[in-house]
């Protein structure tokens, strides 16, 4: 199945941000930045969910809003995080990492990207993901 194959590796991100939760350091964080950027080169994709309400204008990615009122954009490194959500019946498309963080970086009511906002959790700040794509300020 084509869809599976474009997801194959992002297993690498979920164990870089286990370690990270595990031994949250700076060392640990640009390790996880390092494999993200890794399958980010190897035209790695996420799963990004689709706010079904505004899906006949436009395809609106599902955001989260944190406790401090900030929004960001969700993505899951596979279906099986994607399904641990609040909202399992969902529309969901994979998109490529890169145009994906390019998307995130472009919208300026949006913080960054939380990667599996319901378990194996990264927030990816805008400033994070400027560095995984290589652009160090």
């Amino acid at each position: 199945m084509e869809k599976d194959q474009v997801l194959q590796g992002n297993e690498k991100i979920e164990e870089a941000i286990r370690g990270l939760q595990n031994e949250p350091t700076q060392e640990m964080l640009a390790h996880a930045l390092t494999v993200v950027r890794r399958r980010m080169k190897e035209n790695g994709h996420l799963i990004v969910a689709v706010d079904p309400a505004g899906a006949m204008e436009s395809l609106q990615v599902q955001t989260i809003q944190t406790a401090d009122g900030k929004r960001w954009f969700a993505a899951f490194t596979g279906f099986e995080e994607q399904m641990k959500g609040s909202n399992a019946v969902m529309s969901a498309f994979t998109a490529e990492i890169e145009k994906l963080f390019q998307m995130t970086l472009q919208t300026e009511e949006i913080e960054g990207l939380i990667l599996n906002p319901w378990d194996c959790t990264m927030m990816l700040s805008k400033s994070l993901i400027h560095i995984v794509l290589g652009e160090n300020r």
